[in-house]
């Protein structure tokens, strides 16, 4: 009986296949996915600035609402994401060392798609930063310049580098829980909602997701933040990078021990393999049928 969630070996297998075809994809392809998905992201990371900048006498009375009120706009990045099925890094970081585990792909795939991947999200957020709303004006007033400038320094130079490492490992964590419940969903519907949960709360609770921070931190230098690029490479995007890896690594390495133990680089294996085939080729079927 055909089921609206994926089992937990089947989503799996199925990062194990995305691994495959992101790995044979070309790169300039890669790259312009990856530019849509800053974007993607940024255009997120500007509706939470909205919300939060521009409520600062609630902010004064009750930060955590509008912390909620924040966090709760900014998924719609990661569903843009998801739905066009483009590049974001923090998610790679889950499925390749996943592939390249279990011998589906080579291991110098791994770095070479995430260096592709990061230069290219950073490109869609600077442009997205610069062009569309720097240069565009649109939040250019107060009470927006100001708190773009403060989340910047909240981001980047207030907290220490090991606290923006660890917060890194709690955001990704959630980030590849999101994906991973998005691929075991079916419908448009489901995927959106599977996804919204898990970021709203990464973002109301303050985790560190290094590319959403590649649009606000930036923004903020824009803006004046007393904040140089450097001590935001040194401090924010490295640890908030090495922070993303360890907590998609949570995600990915459980679920390879958990459903991947006997998978064969060769071909699918076992009764969930056969289930991913199937389903696949009736939505073939259906595609045929609908052109």
């Amino acid at each position: 009986m055909d089921t609206s969630t994926l089992k937990p070996a089947e989503v799996a297998l199925y990062f194990l296949k995305q691994g495959v075809a992101k790995h044979r994809d070309r790169y300039e392809s890669v790259f312009l996915k990856a530019v849509l998905a800053g974007v993607m992201l940024s255009f997120g990371g500007l509706l939470s600035e909205v919300i939060s900048g521009g409520s600062p006498a609630l902010t004064l009375s009750n930060p955590g609402i509008v912390k909620i009120l924040g966090g709760f706009v900014f998924p719609v990045g990661l569903v843009m994401i998801v739905l066009q099925g483009l590049e974001l890094l923090t998610s790679n970081m889950m499925v390749f060392p996943m592939a390249v585990l279990k011998g589906a792909i080579p291991w110098w795939s791994l770095p070479l798609n995430w260096l592709i991947v990061f230069f290219g999200n950073l490109t869609g957020s600077l442009f997205f930063a610069a062009v569309l709303v720097h240069y565009s004006g649109i939040i250019s007033v107060e009470p927006y310049e100001t708190y773009v400038k403060t989340f910047a320094l909240h981001k980047a130079s207030d907290p220490q580098w090991h606290q923006i490492f660890l917060r890194g490992i709690g955001c990704n964590w959630l980030v590849c829980i999101a994906v991973w419940q998005a691929a075991g969903a079916r419908d448009t519907i489901s995927k959106i909602y599977a996804i919204w949960l898990p970021i709203w709360l990464f973002v109301a609770c303050s985790f560190d997701h290094v590319v959403a921070n590649m649009f606000s931190v930036p923004l903020g230098i824009m803006f004046g933040a007393d904040l140089t690029v450097a001590e935001y490479i040194r401090k924010s995007l490295i640890a908030s990078l090495l922070g993303n890896i360890i907590g998609a690594l949570f995600v990915g390495l459980p679920a390879t021990y958990f459903y991947l133990w006997d998978y064969d680089a060769g071909g699918l294996r076992g009764a969930e393999a056969g289930e991913v085939e199937r389903r696949e080729q009736s939505s073939d079927n259906t595609e045929e049928k609908i052109r």
